[in-house]
Order: C-alpha cells, then structure tokens, then sequence
C-alpha cells in the first residue's frame, strides 16, 4: 500500500513537472485571465477598473513548479562558476 502512495506521489511530481517544463504559465487565479477586475459603470456598461496585482495586468503567471526550477538552477549556476 505504502509503494503504491509512494508511485502515485511520483507520478504526480513528475506530470506536474512536465506541466511546467511544456507550459511554464499559468492563468491568474485572481483575475482569471482577464488581466484586472470588471466594474459596472452607473449604466451598467461594463468597463476594466484597475490591473490585477498579482499578474500586473497580463492575465497570465509563471507557475510555483517553474519558480523552484528556475530557482534551482541560479543556485545551480552561482555555485558553479
């Protein structure tokens, strides 16, 4: 039971970091690609209000399995040269 928790985790680490390598960006939790809020205007009209913050307005973030590898490799790169 435990090795096939163990292979299953595995699988899991390992698509996840497929994931990443193919497509290193995801979309913005926060504004759902839409790169800012939707605000009703007194006509009820809809029109951007501000820039997301988190994505600063491109709709679009690197991914967390993305962040470490390229983490890893500046740590990688500074302690080899």
């Amino acid at each position: 039971m435990l090795t096939a928790s163990a292979l299953l985790a595995l699988a899991t680490l390992a698509g996840y970091s497929l994931l990443c390598a193919a497509s290193p960006f995801g979309t913005c939790r926060k504004c759902q690609e839409l790169g800012g809020t939707v605000v009703l205007d007194r006509k009820g009209r809809p029109k951007k209000a501000k820039r997301c913050r988190r994505c600063k307005g491109h709709g679009k973030r690197l991914r967390v399995g993305r962040r470490l590898t390229n983490h890893s490799r500046a740590i990688h790169r500074a302690g080899t040269r």
